[in-house]
């Protein structure tokens, strides 16, 4: 068994990282089947496996690298480009990123009813009554949406359904 493992540990390591390569620039770039997020998420959790076999089969040679500074740096500036993707966002621009679909909502939520009614095909009484059914009050027809679902507690996602629903 150890034989296998020593043979394939580099192969499968290799192998993996091409499946996460391309499936993550499929992701970055938004193409290719829907098929490619569980492909990325479940393969690059597989992919731990023959890394650390790899490591463990190529320690002395590792080792070697650990006691010369490109290691560290590389390590170290690897840690602090991951550590900007957590860094959170200052109160101007919190919510205001995230997937082009949310972003798109985001900003069309700071407007009132009567600018979103048109753009759903539906009038601004409409709109509000939906708005209302959904547990968000409106204090005046020109007031932010994303401002009256803030003050109601409701979530986004929930207010937007609700504001999609088919006419009954």
């Amino acid at each position: 068994m150890l034989s296998f493992l020593n043979r394939y540990a580099t192969p499968f390591t290799t192998g993996l990282f091409l499946v996460s390569l391309v499936s993550g620039l499929a992701l970055f770039f938004h193409v290719g089947p829907s098929g490619f997020h569980g492909m990325h998420e479940w393969l690059s959790l597989l992919l731990i496996l023959p890394f650390a076999l790899h490591i463990w089969k190529n320690w002395r040679p590792m080792k070697l690298y650990l006691t010369h500074a490109p290691m560290g740096i590389a390590l170290a500036l690897s840690l602090a480009m991951a550590a900007l993707f957590l860094w959170p966002a200052d109160s101007d621009t919190a919510g205001a990123g995230g997937p082009p679909p949310f972003a798109f909502s985001r900003q069309v939520l700071t407007h009132g009813v009567a600018e979103i009614a048109p753009v759903l095909d539906l009038t601004p009484g409409a709109l509000t009554a939906r708005l209302q059914a959904a547990g968000v009050p409106l204090a005046s027809a020109d007031q932010p949406v994303a401002e009256a679902i803030r003050a109601s507690g409701k979530t986004e996602m929930a207010v937007l359904a609700a504001m999609l629903a088919p006419a009954e």
